[in-house]
């Protein structure tokens, strides 16, 4: 699964010099194609709205205990800097997440500096551009399997 926060579905018109000229749906098309590559299919969704990240973040957790997702690529945007509550959903549904960021946020404002959402995370990348969605795909691929592996099979979602 790829979760996408606020103002992602502007990409490709929003600050292009610092985001690129990539759009949201170019993202999903690089994620569809990484996923096929390592024989997934893809669940790509994109809210301005917290609450709707939390409801996606517990239903990817109970996906994953049952052992058919292997993990959630999460570009929480600004979230990733104010949300305690993103930070609880996820070890509350005790998914595994990668927080992922087009650009260097260590290299930017002093306030994206702070990622509230780290310490629940399995991984963090941040500055390869939309390209890091790939490599955050291929390193949920390559990670430690779900609990249930024997009960998934290939082709359901990105997921597993």
């Amino acid at each position: 699964m790829v979760l996408n926060g606020p103002n992602l579905n502007l990409l490709g018109r929003r600050e292009p010099g610092v985001y690129g000229a990539h759009t949201l749906a170019d993202v999903e098309g690089l994620c569809r194609d990484t996923c096929a590559h390592h024989g997934y299919t893809l669940d790509f969704r994109q809210s301005n709205h917290e609450g709707v990240l939390i409801d996606w973040l517990h239903q990817a957790g109970a996906a994953q205990a049952s052992g058919a997702l292997a993990g959630v690529v999460f570009n929480a945007g600004a979230y990733t800097h104010t949300s305690v509550a993103l930070h609880d959903a996820i070890k509350g549904a005790q998914v595994r997440v990668i927080e992922l960021h087009i650009t260097n946020v260590h290299a930017r404002e002093p306030f994206r500096h702070h990622s509230y959402l780290a310490p629940a995370a399995y991984g963090v990348m941040a500055g390869f551009g939309v390209q890091g969605y790939a490599l955050a795909i291929a390193a949920l691929a390559a990670g430690p399997p779900p609990a249930n592996r024997s009960a998934v099979k290939k082709k359901t979602k990105f997921t597993q």
